[in-house]
This record gives C-alpha cells, sequence and structure tokens, in this order.
C-alpha cells in the first residue's frame, strides 16, 4: 500500500511539471512515465534534464504507437504472449537512462537472456543497474581488445576529440566552453564519439555539465 501511495504522489508531482508543455497529453505522458521504477521517477524529479529526456523517449513512443503495429507469432501459428520487441522497447528506455554511449548494445546484450529473466530486469531497477555496468565492463574489455589501443594513441584520440567537442560546445555555451569541454571528456571515448554525432545526446550533456558548475 505504501509503494502504491509513493506512487500516486510521484505521479501527481509529474503530472504538475508535465501539464504546463504538454497540456493536451499530460495524463498518457504522466501514465507512461510510472511505469519506470520508484527510484528512476525520484531522481528524474529532481533532475530537469533527465525528466526532459524521458518526455522526449514517450513522446517518439506515442508516434510509434499510432503506426500499424505487427503481431509477432511463432511458427506453429501460437500469439507470443510478450513479444520480444516488446520486451526490447521497454528494456531499451530503461538502459537509456543510464546515459551509457552504448544503450542499443547494452540492450541486445541483455536480451540475449530468457523472457522471465528480461522481465525481472525490467521490475528490479538495482538488478538492472548491476547488468548494465556489468555489460559496460565487457563492452570496453571488448573495444580495446579489437582496436589494441595503446596509451598514446588513447591519448591522441581523446585530444582529437576534445578539438571536436569544443567546438560544438563553444556553440551551445562559449562562456563555459573550456570547462564544459573538460568535463565531458571524462566520460568514456565511446560515449564521446556518440555525442559527435547526436546533436539531442550532447545538448543534454552540456546542459547537466552547467547545471554541475552552477552548483
Amino acid at each position: 500500500m505504501d509503494e502504491e501511495e509513493d506512487l500516486e504522489a510521484l505521479g501527481e508531482q509529474l503530472y504538475s511539471l508535465i501539464y504546463p508543455k504538454h497540456k493536451d497529453i499530460t495524463g498518457k505522458l504522466t501514465g507512461m512515465l510510472l511505469e519506470l521504477p520508484v527510484p528512476v521517477l525520484r531522481k528524474m524529479l529532481q533532475d530537469e534534464v533527465m525528466l526532459t529526456g524521458a518526455l522526449e523517449k514517450a513522446l517518439r513512443a506515442l508516434h510509434l504507437e499510432q503506426e500499424p503495429s505487427r503481431k509477432v507469432t511463432c511458427k506453429d501459428g501460437d500469439d507470443v504472449s510478450v513479444s520480444s520487441d516488446s520486451l526490447g522497447e521497454q528494456l531499451f528506455e530503461l538502459v537509456d537512462i543510464y546515459n551509457t554511449g552504448h544503450s542499443q548494445k547494452i540492450t541486445g546484450m541483455l536480451l540475449e537472456q530468457h523472457n522471465e529473466a528480461i522481465l525481472k530486469l525490467l521490475s528490479d531497477p538495482k538488478l538492472l543497474e548491476e547488468q548494465v555496468n556489468l555489460a559496460l565492463k565487457t563492452i570496453k574489455v571488448q573495444t580495446v581488445e579489437e582496436m589494441g589501443v595503446s596509451d598514446s594513441s588513447e591519448a591522441d584520440d581523446t585530444e582529437r576529440l576534445g578539438e571536436k567537442l569544443f567546438s560544438l560546445v563553444e556553440e551551445l555555451d562559449p562562456p563555459h566552453a573550456n570547462d564544459i569541454t573538460g568535463m565531458l571528456l571524462e566520460m568514456d571515448i565511446a560515449a564521446l564519439q556518440q555525442m559527435l554525432t547526436d546533436h539531442t545526446m550532447l545538448e543534454v550533456a552540456v546542459r547537466k555539465a552547467k547545471a554541475a558548475l552552477e552548483t
């Protein structure tokens, strides 16, 4: 019962934050966000950038819902009770919240498990976080092995990325470009490379870094 009351209170707070920007679909968006784990929702209420990102994803999901959906069936013609596509979408939304820069790859790795294990991940944020961190470590090890990256070449990569990143950050926030670029360069190289091609991801990261500078 406590959890239901907690969820209701979180729902009311989310509704009041969403309403000014999306009056026509506030109820729908609030309902979609309330499917996320409670700890994630609490964090979202304190982090405006995280909430904005989640709302953008929910809006994209709403547009996708309007497209004709395909029903997944087994070879013998029986309907699958929980389709892999549906689980994959839900899992990706949760994995993407961690901003690892490898959301698609990590989701693919986690989807190799049985449906029961995936459903457990969707309902247990702590377990999901452990699995995301484990998958991230595996990806980093694989990247180093595949590329045979030496310390010097990695430093060169970081320097080149830093230059490109600085020019993009300078367009968004000229006064803090140096500080923000320095903060962003502490992230994983793969995440930085993704940021160079994903403007939305860059904007979110810049907003977060700027907020950290101002506190």
